[in-house]
């Protein structure tokens, strides 16, 4: 599982994605094991990225379950991972690494 989670932050960060970071949700009561957050820098970047993801992952057998795009934010499903490409404003105005945390805490 790690190596497919370390090949997505890997395509990230070579495409220029900021903060790139996952969060093992695994045994949690969530929608998805892992969670793979990272900031991008424009609307367009979002796109790029989702689409980079998408030529790389595809071929390697990961499927695609979803993908759900606005200027601030997209969201890519691959069933056992989510991945959030949000804006800079967003990412600190959803605060999805908080929410997750609190809900780890609250299960322990």
């Amino acid at each position: 599982m790690l190596s497919r989670i370390e090949r997505i932050v890997r395509i990230l960060d070579d495409k220029k994605a900021e903060d790139a970071e996952f969060i093992d949700m695994s045994g949690q009561e969530y929608i998805a094991k892992y969670v793979i957050i990272a900031t991008t820098l424009h609307s367009r970047h979002a796109f790029s990225l989702a689409d980079e993801l998408a030529r790389q992952l595809k071929p390697a057998g990961e499927k695609f379950l979803g993908t759900e795009m606005s200027d601030d934010w997209c969201v890519i499903d691959l069933g056992d991972i989510i991945i959030h490409l949000m804006s800079a404003n967003y990412r600190a105005k959803y605060d999805i690494e908080k929410f997750l945390a609190e809900l780890k805490a609250n299960k322990e």
